[in-house]
């Protein structure tokens, strides 16, 4: 799926399960930087689970990096725009 069609599909989820609990897979970062808790899974086990925020300041979390390697290979690191629905 490319960016636009997953950042469409993304809204429309959040509008129309605005009151429900969604549990989303994904491997695409800004899919879940949105979310209330992040579980990351690492050799089919649970290697951490929280706010996205909090796992994103501590520097040996895996969502953390795995956040920090998005951001430098789309050539947007360092950007603080704080819209990551799109």
């Amino acid at each position: 799926m490319d960016n636009t069609t997953d950042a469409i599909l993304q809204r429309t989820i959040r509008r129309e399960f605005a009151g429900c609990i969604v549990i989303t897979v994904a491997h695409r970062i800004p899919t879940v930087m949105d979310c209330n808790k992040v579980l990351a899974i690492s050799d089919g086990k649970l290697v951490e689970y929280d706010v996205p925020s909090k796992l994103m300041n501590n520097k040996a979390s895996l969502f953390g990096q795995l956040v920090k390697e998005y951001w430098a290979r789309s050539g947007n690191a360092g950007s603080n725009s704080g819209d990551w629905s799109e």
